[in-house]
């Protein structure tokens, strides 16, 4: 089992980097596989709407100047995606926005082949806007069909400058219950079959 965590932060060492590795500990305590990727690595293009990914439905996008179908072939062999990201006037960064817009439109037409996956979602706000952006990645992955976990109090975490997150002790808390929730719905994945 497999989980692949996208992280739309253009900062590697901020608090929505750091935040994910409290849910990915917990996956791997359970023995499920952890990988990341770093949305802000490649300079992903926006859509531009050429249908090409409706017209030929193999799961591609047609642009090739970035890495988006690496990307998307990772997605799709993961048993389970956690999606984070911190708060940007008010909803997710623009990059992360343009990388889901674009997965989601391959994946749409391609028979949707994220659905019944696991999948998670962590916001991180200084103001304003956390549950917003947490909002966003969840119907993203519910538009996909996929099975998401949540947790009590919701993995949307206040912080400003960097580990300022580590003083929301819930907070903490929810993102190892939201490591521990995926690995069960994994693993009742894997018992009943995709």
């Amino acid at each position: 089992m497999k989980v692949l965590a996208l992280i739309g932060s253009p900062r590697l060492l901020g608090n929505t980097a750091s935040m994910v590795h409290h849910v990915l500990d917990e996956l791997e305590k359970e023995g499920v596989e952890t990988d990341c990727i770093h949305i802000y690595e490649d300079d992903m293009v926006p859509c531009n709407h050429c249908n090409s990914c409706e017209i030929r439905g193999d799961g591609r996008c047609i642009n090739e100047d970035d890495r988006m179908n690496e990307y998307l072939g990772r997605m799709v062999e993961a048993d389970g995606l956690l999606i984070c990201a911190p708060s940007y006037f008010g909803s997710p960064p623009a990059q992360l926005k343009i990388f889901l817009e674009r997965a989601g439109y391959a994946m749409q037409f391609s028979g949707l082949p994220m659905r019944g996956k696991v999948g998670g979602a962590v916001a991180v706000y200084d103001h304003d806007g956390g549950t917003t952006t947490y909002l966003d990645m969840v119907a993203w992955m519910l538009r996909n069909g996929m099975v998401v976990c949540g947790t009590h109090p919701l993995t949307v975490i206040p912080g400003r400058g960097p580990g300022d997150y580590e003083k929301d002790k819930r907070g903490v808390a929810a993102m190892a219950e939201l490591g521990k929730s995926m690995a069960r719905a994994l693993m009742a994945r894997q018992m009943l079959g995709p």
